[in-house]
């Protein structure tokens, strides 16, 4: 008698069918130690994710985790049932960050296949999938869309029925939520004084500073997100890949860069929605992120909370000042690693 395999190879595209239900494997506690080291990793200084006096001063319950935190912690449960197998995650649309995340919260994703859609080599196809992170109390802490491209297992199966799902554009600022009244907000202790009205749609915020992604960083925020993707931790197999190499996971050029942003959106620190997101370009270890940000619109949510919805572009190697994006014919420039378009929850003028 044979014994069945006990190991899970990964789905492929041919083992997503429009209308599953995906639960996700091991749910995860968060602690205060999780944030202090997402910090460590990413740099990361906004003062509601730094003090929890500030944050309960700001209209927030507690030190809580960045939104983005959360949303690696959820992405990461997904990763063994949807993208093991991937070539490379595509992109993110209609993210909803509904609710705080605390030291001591549980955690734990589902996902829904909405969209199949074969390529054209007939060795891969892009799956869409919608993921929605829960807490230990039913409640649903954030919810997103993304899609990926997959590996074939057969190249020879038959294509199926191409569905490809129509998505907002971005987050309606009537649907936006999560977010504190900001009555109290210490300015000095946040490190700027910059409210909604001092941003202009269209202005241009050079972040200035660079970091530097270092190997073991991104393996340990990987390892932290428990993102088991291979193409962030099989140095042997990545051998045989198109780069020889590890490519560092788009959760850390994501965090980094709004990191980076700090410097210009201080009071800008708390996601509200995530519209869109494309990983242009591969990052390595050794390469420096920069970043700058565009406003492209804005929106009073109460008479002391307002939101601005960016553009956060990252790059690598290069001068954010440049502010470079795309050309004439929307083909991005060299060097641009992320085009990330979210809104924020920012204080409104006293």
């Amino acid at each position: 008698m044979t014994a069945k395999p006990k190991s899970n190879p990964g789905n492929f595209f041919e083992d997503f069918k429009p209308g599953d239900t995906l639960i996700h494997a091991t749910p995860q506690t968060v602690t205060e130690g999780d944030l202090a080291f997402y910090r460590a990793l990413t740099g990361n200084r906004y003062a509601q994710y730094s003090s929890a006096e500030f944050a309960r001063s700001a209209g927030l319950p507690g030190l809580c985790a960045d939104p983005l935190h959360a949303f690696h912690i959820v992405f990461g449960k997904t990763v063994p049932d949807i993208s093991l197998n991937a070539v490379a995650n595509l992109g993110y649309a209609d993210g909803r960050l509904h609710r705080a995340v605390l030291a001591g919260d549980t955690l734990r994703a589902e996902s829904q296949v909405i969209g199949v859609k074969e390529n054209s080599n007939g060795k891969t196809g892009v799956v869409w999938v919608r993921t929605k992170g829960v807490n230990q109390r039913g409640e649903e802490v954030l919810s997103y869309v993304r899609w990926v491209m997959v590996n074939k297992r057969d190249v020879n199966s038959p294509a199926p029925e191409e569905i490809v799902p129509k998505l907002p554009a971005a987050v309606p600022a009537s649907d936006l939520a999560g977010y504190p009244e900001m009555k109290s907000w210490p300015f000095a202790q946040a490190g700027s004084r910059h409210v909604l009205e001092d941003y202009e749609i269209g202005e241009k915020i050079n972040h200035v500073d660079g970091m530097t992604v270092e190997e073991a960083e991104h393996q340990i925020a990987t390892r932290l997100y428990q993102n088991t993707a291979k193409v962030h931790f099989d140095a042997h197999g990545q051998k045989a890949s198109r780069f020889g190499k590890r490519l560092i996971y788009g959760g850390v050029v994501i965090s980094t860069a709004r990191s980076l942003a700090f410097n210009g959106l201080e009071n800008a620190g708390q996601i509200l929605a995530i519209n869109a997101g494309t990983h242009v370009s591969p990052l390595f270890a050794g390469d420096t992120v920069y970043a700058w940000s565009e406003v492209l619109d804005k929106a009073e949510l109460t008479e002391t909370a307002g939101a601005l919805r960016l553009r956060l572009v990252a790059v690598k190697d290069q001068d954010p000042g440049a502010f470079a994006y795309k050309d004439a014919a929307g083909k991005y420039a060299e060097g641009v690693l992320l085009d990330f378009d979210y809104w924020a929850a920012i204080p409104r003028a006293r």
